[in-house]
Order: structure tokens, then sequence, then C-alpha cells
């Protein structure tokens, strides 16, 4: 393999690892209750069905029908008992409703304190995001270190090379303080 060959696959590597981490971070925030009801509260809460634990959205359709609320149409009736203690226990805190054929969670109003320990809590959740994008960025600066002394790359192509990781960095984190003050946002929306 060529020096610029390593060099590239390094920055490559780095570059997909950030995606990744911007990636997991939407995912996590998907999960954040804002005052608005959204499938992804409920659709990887895991059932105890049949002995494995299985998510909602392999055993029922996930829809919002109103602003508020989730519906949960199972397909098997029988598992409603299932699924509304599965709900019960979670970390969501929301008490569902069933009428025999479909599970309702309707998504109560958030305090103004409320709102802002949600704010608190995303921001920490950010910062966490900011730091695996800073750790994959000193990762590739190591990687390269050893490159640079293995293949004996000039220190010129190391310097660029560290330009472009410092510069996917700034990137990325840009990204999720983007998600972040868009999260905030739709949590202190009324």
């Amino acid at each position: 393999m060529s020096e610029s060959e390593i060099v590239k696959d390094i920055i490559a590597d780095a570059k997909s690892r950030m995606d990744k981490a911007v990636e997991a971070m939407k995912h996590d925030f998907a999960k954040v209750r804002t005052g608005r009801a959204t499938t992804s509260l409920v659709e990887d809460i895991r059932v105890d069905y049949y002995g494995a634990p299985t998510p909602i959205k392999q055993m029922a359709s996930v829809s919002v029908p109103e602003a508020r609320t989730i519906v949960i149409q199972p397909w098997d009736t029988s598992t409603i008992p299932l699924i509304e203690k599965a709900i019960q226990q979670s970390e969501l805190g929301i008490t569902p409703m069933n009428d025999g054929k479909v599970v309702r969670v309707v998504v109560p109003e958030l305090t103004e304190e409320r709102r802002r320990e949600l704010v608190r809590f995303v921001g920490k959740m950010a910062e966490e995001f900011r730091i695996s994008v800073r750790n994959v960025r000193r990762d590739s600066f190591h990687l390269l270190k050893e490159v640079e002394k293995e293949e004996h790359l000039p220190e010129d192509v190391v310097k660029r090379a560290q330009s472009s990781i410092q510069k996917i960095t700034d990137e990325h984190i840009e990204k999720i303080n983007g998600l972040l003050k868009e999260k905030e946002r739709e949590i202190m929306e009324f």
C-alpha cells in the first residue's frame, strides 16, 4: 500500500467513525421524550414475548394519529397485557391504556421544570458524543504518528492529514451542536 493510500484510509476511517457517532446521537435523541408523540418513544421497548425480549415494532404496528397520542396495534391481541406491562416498566413514565384491540399511549404535557431537566440531559448526551468524536481524532492522530515512524512518511504529509482530520472533526462537532440546538428548541416548544 502506498503512503497516500494509508493516509487516505486513516482519514476515511476517522470520518466514518465520526459519522457513526452523529447517527448514534440522532438515534438517542429520538428516544428523548418531548411534548410531542413519536413512534421512536416506544418502538424499541422490549416485551417479554414467549421468553424472548422482543421490540414492540416487531410485534405490532405503531402510529401517531394525533400530536400527543401513540397507537400500538399488536398483530396478536393476546400480547396487549405484555405490551402494557413493558411500557409501564420502561423509563417513559407513561401509563398506557387499551380497549382490547389497541394500546394507546398519551404523552402528557411537560412541565417547565421537566423541560429544563431534559435540556440539561440532552446537553450532557451531546457532550458525550463530542468527546467520542474528539477521541476518534486523537486515535487517528496517534495512528498517523505510528505510520509516520514505520513508513517514514514525510512530515508535511502527516501535517496535511492531521489538518484534514481536524477539519472533519470541526464539521462533526458543528453537526452535533446543530442537532443539540434543534432538540433543545423541540423540548422547550409548547
